[in-house]
Formats: C-alpha cells, sequence, structure tokens
C-alpha cells in the first residue's frame, strides 16, 4: 500500500492558471516540496501544477540527486481548467493537454494517452466540474482547501448516491500543507501500475484534514502581495465602478497585512462564503453565480 500525495502544486505552477486567476498560484519551491514529502513519509507524489507539466522534470532531477528522496516516486499529472473554467485533474500524461476545451474534449485527450482522471473540489464555488464530475475516473470526496465546509459535504453525499470511487486532496499551494490529506494505492511503485490501481479502484482514503485559517491566510497573502497588476486589470475589466475602492483597500492592506483587522475581515468573508455555498449545494440556488461577477447579487445570497 503506497501513501500518496495526490494534489498539490509548486512555484511552476505560476503563470499558468489562466487569464481569469492570479498569475501567483503557489510560493512552494522544490525542495521544499520534497522536504515536506519525506517528513510525511509519502511513497508517491503527484504534482498537479495548473494546465503545465513545468516542474515534473526539475524536481525529479532534484529528487534523483539527493539520495535522501530515494524512496519517493514522483509521477506526471496536472491540473486542467476547461472552458467552463472548472478544473479536471490527469495522472499519468506523457503531453501537457490544452486547456479551455470542454470537459469532454479534455477526457478524450486524457484517455489517448491511458491517463487516469479524478474531478476535484467537486462542488466548490468557483471551479467546480458538478455533475460533469460522474465523467472521470475517480472523484474527489474531501478537499483540505475547501473550507467552506458544504462543498465537501456535497461531494460526500453526491458520492454515496452514486456509488462513486473516491479520493481525497490536499490542494497544497504552501509547503505546510503538503500530506494534509493522503490516499493508499494498492500497487507495485511504478507508474504503469499505479495508473492502473486508480481505475481499478484499488486506491482507499487514509487521512483527511482541512488547512487551518492561518495557512489560508498565507496563501492569500502570497497571492496578493504579488498580484497587484492582475488585480488592477481584473477590476477594470468585470468592476470599473469599484476601481477606486478596491485600489484603497490594496494600498492599506500593503501597510497593514499583519493587522487584526484583516483577520477579522477574513472571518467575516469566511462566514459569507459559507452561506453561499450552502444555499448553492443544499438550497438550489444557482451554481454558476460567480462567474457572473455580480458583486451585488453574491452580496445578497449571504442575507
Amino acid at each position: 500500500m503506497l501513501r500518496t500525495e495526490l494534489h498539490c502544486h509548486n512555484v511552476y505552477s505560476n503563470g499558468h492558471v489562466g487569464d481569469l486567476e492570479p498569475p501567483f498560484d503557489s510560493n512552494v519551491t522544490i525542495n521544499e516540496q520534497l522536504e515536506k514529502s519525506f517528513e510525511s513519509k509519502l511513497d508517491i507524489l503527484f504534482v498537479t501544477n495548473h494546465n503545465t507539466l513545468d516542474g515534473f522534470k526539475q524536481i525529479t532531477e532534484y529528487k534523483n540527486n539527493h539520495e535522501k528522496f530515494s524512496n519517493l516516486e514522483i509521477y506526471p499529472a496536472v491540473e486542467i481548467t476547461t472552458d467552463k473554467e472548472a478544473h479536471v485533474l490527469v495522472y499519468g500524461l506523457h503531453d501537457e493537454i490544452k486547456p479551455n476545451q470542454s470537459i469532454d474534449e479534455i477526457l478524450d485527450a486524457a484517455k489517448s494517452q491511458d491517463a487516469v482522471t479524478i474531478a476535484p473540489h467537486p462542488f466548490s464555488l468557483v471551479d467546480a466540474l458538478r455533475d460533469d464530475s460522474l465523467k472521470c475516473d475517480l472523484f474527489e470526496v474531501f478537499n483540505s482547501s475547501s473550507v467552506d465546509i458544504y462543498s465537501n459535504k456535497k461531494a460526500e453525499i453526491f458520492a454515496k448516491e452514486n456509488n462513486l470511487s473516491t479520493t481525497v486532496g490536499s490542494d497544497s499551494h504552501i509547503s505546510s500543507t503538503i500530506g494534509r490529506c493522503t490516499n493508499m494505492i494498492d500497487a507495485q511503485n511504478n507508474l504503469d501500475d499505479v495508473i492502473y490501481a486508480m481505475k481499478k479502484g484499488k486506491i482507499s482514503i487514509e487521512k483527511t484534514e482541512y488547512i487551518t485559517r492561518s495557512e489560508v491566510l498565507e496563501h492569500i497573502r502570497y497571492k496578493i502581495e504579488n498580484s497587484k497588476e492582475y488585480i488592477d486589470q481584473y477590476v477594470k475589466e468585470f468592476y470599473p465602478k469599484y476601481f477606486c475602492l478596491f485600489n484603497t483597500m490594496y494600498k492599506s492592506y500593503m501597510f497593514t497585512k499583519k493587522s487584526l483587522v484583516w483577520d477579522i475581515v477574513f472571518r467575516i468573508a469566511l462566514f459569507g462564503l459559507r452561506r453561499i455555498s450552502y444555499k448553492i449545494n443544499f438550497e438550489g440556488y444557482d451554481p454558476y453565480v460567480f462567474r457572473t461577477r455580480d458583486i451585488p447579487t453574491i452580496t445578497k445570497m449571504i442575507f
């Protein structure tokens, strides 16, 4: 049984997330990722950077040059964005698959490479496949970064109703959360056998645990501090009337980012996020409301 991390990112994910997402996705270096994997006693590490295999060759070469990591195997994987802004994980591929295609086109491309697919955070608020998750080989029933909680609860119910083969994902973007959620794969530790075992459902959940508030804030700080140009362009395109407000808030944040005020702001935002997630996942509200980028409509859902 091989302890496996199925969902994590590193610095090579930066710049590949897509035009509608901040370009800075993860601050995890190769060395940090390997050290944390070693500490977590992982047998297998799949690095699932967004829309790119960049980093796979580099981390493999680094690992091979350091005897300390000899018991860890690293295999190719990628998290691909569909034309509807949803994500799908692909494992064991050899060539990159073009993003911004339909889910069916992406899954066909994965099948042509004899790869295996997982529906990640299937009921999250922004990048979920939702019912299209049924088209994937496996189903991520718990995502450590889904701190709204209700998207994971919905995934658990959906998996039971549809008798799905399930996995869990750390969805790690900072080093401390690597190995936060782990799976056990019943296979020999080579790529062909591991992919075969995944396709046959010879995989079980070992551990689940949520990312902490301080870890969420660490990731948010990293993205905000490096994304001013992106934030300006995004606000000008989708919220031009609020540009001055966003700009003032950003400047205030940069001068007071360690203030307790921002912790309070985060708690309020999390409360709102959970309210919206409950309404979408359990009360039948529009699951694609965030794609409209209509602040008044989104705000009304909190109350």
